[in-house]
């Protein structure tokens, strides 16, 4: 089926454009600009702004989450530690009514390093037994990869091991649990990370290492790291640090959202917004108004000025949430989709403009991930869409008012009816 998006603005994932007329044929974009063709199927975005698909660069998720993602507008998730793999989301790949997703896998960590520390004794998500803990040993075939890793030769071995199984890119955990409340935790040392990070390279692989410490963010540059998961919320930024990151050529994903939930910061003002909060169920909703709060001495405009130092020294940054894959209060203060338009907000308020916002959440991640079919509105590319009513490009706030979206060419209507 042919269909015509007419009469409203374009933002292509990089600027405004004055062709309003975007034509759909199948699950691609068949043209930008020109006349409707005859018998399109006609969508009158009038007092509207059609904008790529939006990309949430750092969840962990599941077939919950990427409909309720789905359901913001939100058309691919990129997730930092889970279970979509390649050879586990051919159910999810055309399925129109899911966001869709790529996945880093399970990231390298020593046994009992971060995540351990966020889940109460005894939890077990989905049922699956837990890990053994010895880095040399195959996890069971019902399993996802766990790379417990302590020593260069480990990570290097497990690398090749997590390609085979399906990772699109891979992930390194730099954490000593000082920001989650738990100070000590084992952690990789710098000849492990950077003989992961060369053997990553070596096939080819994004390196993404989680670092929520200078001192950890100091350790992926110098091993030579391809973006950050997180932004440093201990200290505050010193140009030293920033410089740093800016000529290694690494981008980050500031995950505001989640740095907030550490300092205690909930998501009770989002929740409120009945653009939100009428299209979540009560357990999403109970997740959103509850926060980490594991590092209450953080402080939010600290993070905020760290943000706008990074793009002002040109680093490229990205919209990421890191929400959960399941409603967890003790995981709390982001969800799925929902929590998108409120980081972008937030980078709003670091001093990027709409704009640079918006593309944060669009070409950026697209370009850097690899995703030459999305992320922009152009002929060829998927036709993965948002409509909302109003102009994000000048009220970032407009991205939450919802119309319509299109994942492959299949079209949801999200306005309330």
């Amino acid at each position: 089926m042919i269909t015509a998006i007419i009469n409203g603005r374009v933002f292509d994932g990089e600027h405004v454009l004055e062709d309003t007329t975007v034509v759909l044929d199948g699950t691609r974009i068949a043209a930008v600009g020109g006349r409707p063709p005859a018998g399109a199927d006609i969508v009158d975005a009038r007092g509207g702004t059609l904008l790529p698909g939006l990309i949430d660069a750092h969840v962990h998720t599941s077939d919950e989450a990427l409909s309720l993602a789905l359901r913001f507008g939100i058309t691919t998730e990129l997730e930092m530690q889970g279970l979509n793999t390649r050879d586990r989301r051919a159910h999810i790949t055309e399925n129109d009514s899911l966001a869709d997703v790529r996945s880093a896998g399970f990231g390298i960590t020593p046994p009992g390093g971060h995540p351990s520390e966020l889940m109460p004794k005894g939890f077990k998500p989905g049922g699956h037994a837990e890990p053994d803990g010895h880095g040399d040993r195959p996890a069971p075939r019902e399993m996802p990869l766990m790379p417990f890793s302590t020593t260069p030769e480990e990570a290097v071995a497990f690398v090749p091991r997590l390609v085979a199984a399906g990772s699109d890119y891979i992930k390194f955990m730099v954490d000593d649990g000082t920001v989650e409340g738990h100070p000590g935790l084992p952690m990789l040392d710098q000849a492990t990370l950077t003989a992961g990070v060369a053997e990553a390279h070596r096939h080819g692989m994004l390196a993404i290492a989680h670092t929520l410490t200078v001192d950890a963010t100091r350790m992926g540059v110098e091993a030579g790291v391809d973006g950050f998961a997180h932004l440093f919320m201990d200290r505050p930024h010193t140009g030293e640090i920033i410089e740093l990151i800016a000529a290694s050529g690494a981008f980050v994903v500031p995950c505001v959202v989640l740095n907030a939930s550490m300092t205690g910061v909930t998501g009770s003002s989002l929740a409120e917004d009945p653009r939100v909060g009428s299209r979540l169920d009560e357990a999403w909703t109970k997740t959103l108004v509850s926060s980490y709060d594991r590092y209450p001495q953080g402080e939010l405009e600290d993070v905020l000025a760290s943000v706008k130092a990074l793009h002002d020294a040109g680093v490229d940054l990205m919209a990421g949430t890191d929400a959960a894959p399941m409603p967890l209060p003790f995981l709390g203060g982001m969800v799925h989709g929902a929590s998108v338009h409120q980081e972008l907000q937030y980078l709003v308020r670091a001093g990027l403009t709409p704009v640079q916002a918006l593309r944060a959440a669009t070409l950026t991640p697209a370009r850097r991930f690899g995703l030459e079919d999305r992320g922009r509105v152009a002929e060829g590319l998927r036709a993965d869409l948002l409509l909302v009513d109003g102009d994000p490009t000048v009220t970032i706030g407009d991205t939450l008012n919802l119309r319509e979206v299109w994942r492959r060419g299949t079209r949801t209507t999200l306005a309330p009816s």
